[in-house]
């Protein structure tokens, strides 16, 4: 008989690590083994201070129009971001300070959202239009500034010139050209960060698990429903497209699901719209309309995105919709529009609604839009847009006539602390 060996005093008196020959160390005994060192840690860091540009080009159409509304009343731009704040540009037609007479022209860019304390650069140009390349700049890039950037305490505060440009001079200057005027708006916000030591990395290539999933539906292996649309027939997964929308997941796993359940008839969809639908619940993307279609136009584009945008609402795909309302609003035209307007309102798509009505109600826009057959169709599926659409109409004809809404007085091309900027003509 073979002799056995007895291991006294049970699983605890040795660690795992003895049986194997490699007894851990205690965890005192390994902090005991270490010598202090003498020598101090050194760290690093580094303050970074830049600024994050941006620039806004601003038509001013109909100057001899602007002329007569009024000492300190201004044309504003549309507003624009930059640096995490918004800006706008003001043009003053008959000047800003009463002082002046009309004789002068005034532009100024100010802080249009709330801020404190907002440190920037800016530079206004005129835009001389006969090609020549004489340009009327006012700018704080490229030079020495003594007081450091210029500071805007609040929303409202403004950097510009009171006496930009002598009217007369104006009006006779290469700067005018068929009564429109362009003026080029740069903001230089002052950000600063603090970098500690880099850290080292290693890369990790994006995610494909987008492909892989696709590819189930392209190969069409171990597909256990069926959909029936517009006499085709298309193959999936149920367990995919519970996965993507919480309509298919209750049409197919719900308390009221068919176990013998292997085909589904589609009403109302048409076979492309459908095909593209499931392109986008196994990719997570847009498929290549002209691929789908065999027609490459900007019309048949917007089609397939009006309809695809209806069938996301559907089946509750609100990364597919918002993917169709980009789509929409970046093909917005004279012969679409009317049928995007109604499509927009019918499936609460607020953004495109907003994109579409701005866009009809432009002076130049709108006879047009009238006169087409979806403008037809607009108003008797949705008359209550056309309330919404007059309110538009009537603020474009209000905006090149604002009142001023802030007083605050700036010195021509400087601040409070007397700071300025010599122009660069």
């Amino acid at each position: 008989m073979g002799a056995g060996r007895v291991c006294r005093g049970g699983p605890s008196s040795s660690p795992a690590g003895a049986a194997a020959g490699r007894p851990f160390l205690p965890l005192a005994a390994s902090s005991s083994s270490v010598s202090p060192s003498s020598a101090p840690s050194e760290t690093a860091s580094t303050s970074v201070t830049k600024t994050v540009n941006g620039s806004h080009h601003f038509k001013i159409a109909g100057y001899s129009l602007s002329k007569g509304i009024g000492v300190g009343k201004y044309i504003a731009s549309e507003s624009f971001s930059v640096g995490g704040f918004d800006w706008a540009i003001y043009f003053y037609p008959d000047g800003k300070s009463a002082e002046d007479g009309a004789a002068y022209v005034s532009l100024f860019i100010a802080l249009a959202s709330e801020g404190t304390d907002v440190r920037a650069l800016f530079e206004l140009t005129l835009v001389d239009q006969s090609g020549k390349g004489q340009d009327k700049v006012h700018t704080h890039f490229g030079r020495s500034l003594e007081s450091g950037p210029y500071t805007l305490k609040y929303r409202g505060s403004m950097w510009g010139y009171k006496r930009f440009f002598k009217r007369s001079a104006l009006e006779t200057s290469d700067y005018l050209k068929d009564d429109c005027l362009l003026v080029n708006c740069t903001v230089g916000v002052v950000q600063s960060h603090t970098e500690g030591p880099k850290i080292y990395t290693i890369p990790v290539p994006p995610s494909n698990m987008a492909q892989h999933i696709g590819q189930l539906l392209t190969c069409g292996k171990r597909t256990d429903i069926t959909f029936e649309v517009d006499g085709e027939m298309f193959p999936a997964h149920k367990v995919i497209l519970s996965a993507r929308s919480p309509v298919f997941r209750a049409q197919l796993f719900g308390p009221m699901k068919d176990k013998n359940m292997k085909c589904i008839k589609i009403e109302d969809m048409e076979a492309p719209v459908f095909k593209a639908l499931l392109h986008f619940m196994y990719w997570d993307e847009l498929p290549d309309i002209e691929e789908l279609t065999g027609v490459n136009t900007t019309w048949v584009s917007t089609l397939m995105a009006q309809h695809l945008l209806a069938a996301a609402d559907r089946y509750a795909l609100e990364r597919l919709k918002l993917l169709c309302e980009l789509k929409l609003c970046e093909d917005v035209a004279i012969n679409t529009v009317a049928n995007t307007l109604a499509l927009a309102e019918q499936h609460h798509c607020y953004q495109l609604k907003t994109v579409c009505l701005k866009f009809v109600a432009l002076p130049e826009n709108l006879k047009a839009v009238m006169q087409t057959d979806g403008f037809d169709y607009l108003q008797q599926s949705c008359p209550s847009l056309l309330t919404e659409l007059l309110e538009y109409v009537a603020k474009v004809g209000e905006h090149s006539v604002t009142p001023c809404l802030y007083s605050t007085e700036v010195l021509d091309g400087g601040d409070a602390n007397g700071r300025r900027v010599k122009p660069r003509i």
